[in-house]
């Protein structure tokens, strides 16, 4: 896993030179579905990036919060919160997700697509308590990492198999896990969705 510093700015420099592979205009299918299922309330999208999460929760009537510590990152996503006319539903915070003390009230949906699997060990440990305080009980957390089996040359930067569930047991309950291949350009890794409900 990198070096928080290091990988601040390699993701500025991405935000910066336009190089995100990963931004579409709508969410993963997951959390599309996500959010027909469940009725209407309060989202928290972690690792927000340009927001596109945020805008169609909001979009669909729940309150969205998201978090990104890349400013750019988040200038793109109020540039989209406006557009899409959601700003009356939607709050943007330049934020580590490992410190949220300023957030109180907790959520009903938590999501996370490709955040914390780039984390540290502490930073591990100080995400999951930040997770767990503000997903209210009964909540879902919405997980999406890239993950390794300690083989791989890529070990350093993704979150290893049978960590998040390790990471989580206190608080939530493994609902469902779906494990599959990510591709983005020529580069391929393992991955896993997961879906964790909060005691």
């Amino acid at each position: 896993m990198t070096d928080p510093t290091t990988r601040f700015q390699r993701l500025q420099q991405r935000y910066r030179d336009g190089d995100l592979p990963w931004d579409h205009d709508t969410p993963p299918p997951e959390v599309m579905a996500i959010a027909e299922s469940l009725p209407p309330g309060r989202a928290l999208d972690l690792g927000c990036g340009t927001g596109r999460a945020c805008v169609y929760l909001a979009a669909r009537g729940w309150h969205a919060d998201g978090v990104d510590f890349i400013p750019e990152a988040i200038a793109r996503a109020e540039e989209r919160v406006h557009y899409a006319g959601v700003a009356d539903r939607v709050r943007l915070f330049i934020a580590s997700v490992t410190d949220l003390h300023f957030l109180r009230e907790p959520y009903d949906l938590v999501i996370d697509v490709g955040c914390m699997h780039g984390m540290t060990a502490e930073e591990l440990c100080a995400y999951a308590g930040e997770v767990a305080r503000l997903t209210r009980s009964g909540g879902l957390y919405l997980l999406f990492a890239h993950l390794h089996d300690g083989t791989s040359s890529d070990t350093p930067r993704w979150i290893a198999k049978g960590m998040v569930e390790q990471l989580f047991a206190p608080d939530f309950e493994v609902e469902r896990i779906e494990y599959g291949v990510t591709h983005v350009c020529d580069t391929s890794w393992p991955s896993a969705w997961y879906w964790l409900r909060r005691r």
